[in-house]
């Protein structure tokens, strides 16, 4: 038991050591690593404390449950490290606890991906968990129905809640045909009938080689972590099994969709067809979008209906390039007499971004800031191995990292003009707001 306690006072000084020292984007080298057995790796080496940080990625996630069994990847995922092999949920836990490894796995939309954060002595041993948890999970009885009792008790709860409501409806709203509409957690309803039989199937289907990509930073050679690779992923499938490519259909329009509850503000989410990651006006988007909406206190959205009107303590937009489909997307809370104004407001901004473009000094403004912050987001092992990984699945490039500042500082006031005026259309925006506004009903 010392022997724990020194070991997780240890990694806890050394994860703070790791968070306050951001990694300059200039100074990251990325190695391509390929193991015996093919496994490619992107390694960031850093020598500075003495641990490695594994993010590792399979295409496919909670797109692809099957109808009814909405939430079937994220239950899995939280299952995959309550026992594996010989090892029993508690035993399983233990292990990792004698070795301060801190591992996890995770569903979204378009992915299933896991981590590992391990000291550079018990790594060896870290790997082999993580390596039977993924080729060997258990799926015990206790652990599966304590974990679902918890995931539906949340879910009940998360139903009631208006944020989660407005977010989910407008999903089901754009995408009504399609597995993006369904919740990725799940229903109370979906969790329960899930089996065993279909956490292990999805396992065996989605977790393969040929969906895999991997970041590791730490301290770790190239001729050190080739091996380790193997030993991680060699024991799965080579191939999983055959994944649709199209597009999902967006159904887009004027619609709006008002869910009524008895609550004093009220949680509005707004939405229209976007651009995915690969497309060539991506970034002059992603600039439009943080000048419009994306920039906190400083965006077009903020000033107008925070600052100048009083209207919401906060307004935003985004962009959310998914893998089958690319939206904005954005979101206001206020007083449900105010609603209609607020909407206003959010649609006039829409089209003068749309019909004018932005102004030389916030084009300036929103480049100082898109590159000054980024190197900041690159605050610690893992969010580095995490980037890693995006690099990858949006084949990005491995110099990727270098090449950013240019791609951010090649957008002009024509690209982002033009990109405008190809996606903003206030007249076509899908709203839904939950609460009790004044003066609004739904407008299928």
């Amino acid at each position: 038991m010392a022997q724990v306690f020194r070991l997780l006072v240890v990694i806890a000084v050394l994860a703070v050591g790791v968070l306050a020292r951001p990694i300059a984007a200039h100074a990251v080298t990325i190695e391509r690593i390929k193991s015996p057995a093919g496994i490619e790796a992107w390694l960031v080496r850093d020598t500075t404390v003495p641990l490695v940080s594994i993010h590792f990625a399979f295409r496919g996630g909670a797109a692809l449950d099957p109808a009814g069994r909405d939430g079937l990847a994220e239950l899995t995922a939280q299952i995959m490290d309550e026992g594996a092999g010989e090892l029993d949920s508690q035993a399983y836990q233990r292990a990792l606890e004698d070795i301060s490894a801190q591992l996890s796995f995770n569903a979204g939309r378009d992915h299933f991906r896991g981590s590992l954060k391990v000291l550079n002595e018990f790594r060896a041993r870290a790997i082999d968990l993580m390596a039977l948890a993924m080729t060997k999970p258990r799926f015990d009885a206790e652990p599966v129905e304590r974990i679902r009792a918890r995931t539906i008790a949340s879910l009940k709860r998360q139903s009631e809640e208006p944020n989660r409501i407005a977010w989910q409806t407008l999903f089901r709203t754009l995408f009504p045909d399609h597995a993006y509409g369904r919740p990725v957690s799940g229903t109370p309803e979906s969790v329960a009938a899930i089996t065993v039989e279909e956490m292990r199937a999805l396992v065996g289907r989605q977790l393969a080689r040929d969906r895999l990509v991997v970041g590791v930073v730490g301290d770790i050679t190239a001729a050190d972590l080739a091996p380790f690779l193997d030993r991680a992923f060699a024991g799965l499938p080579a191939t999983g099994a055959p994944r649709s490519a199209r597009d999902a259909a967006i159904n887009a329009g004027d619609r709006l969709a008002v869910v009524r509850k008895p609550i004093p503000q009220s949680v509005v989410a707004f939405g229209q067809p976007g651009i995915k990651r690969d497309d060539p006006d991506f970034y002059a988007a992603h600039v439009m979008n943080y000048i419009l909406g994306g920039g906190g206190f400083s965006s077009r959205l903020y000033e107008i209906v925070r600052e100048q009107r009083g209207l919401a303590y906060s307004v935003h937009s985004s962009l959310a390039p998914m893998a089958e489909a690319g939206l904005v997307l954005g979101g206001v809370a206020t007083q449900n007499a105010r609603v209609r104004e607020s909407l206003d407001l959010i649609r006039s901004e829409w089209r003068r971004m749309a019909e004018a473009g932005v102004t030389e000094t916030e084009l300036a403004n929103a480049k100082t800031y898109l590159n000054g912050s980024f190197p900041l987001r690159l605050d610690s092992t893992g969010a580095v191995a995490n980037l890693l990984v995006d690099m990858q699945i949006e084949s990005l490039g491995i110099d990727y990292i270098d090449k950013r500042k240019d791609y951010i500082e090649g957008v002009s006031l024509a690209d982002i003009r033009r990109v405008a005026r190809r996606l903003l259309d206030a007249d076509r925006l899908t709203v839904v707001v939950v609460g009790d506004p004044d003066g609004l009903e739904s407008k299928p």
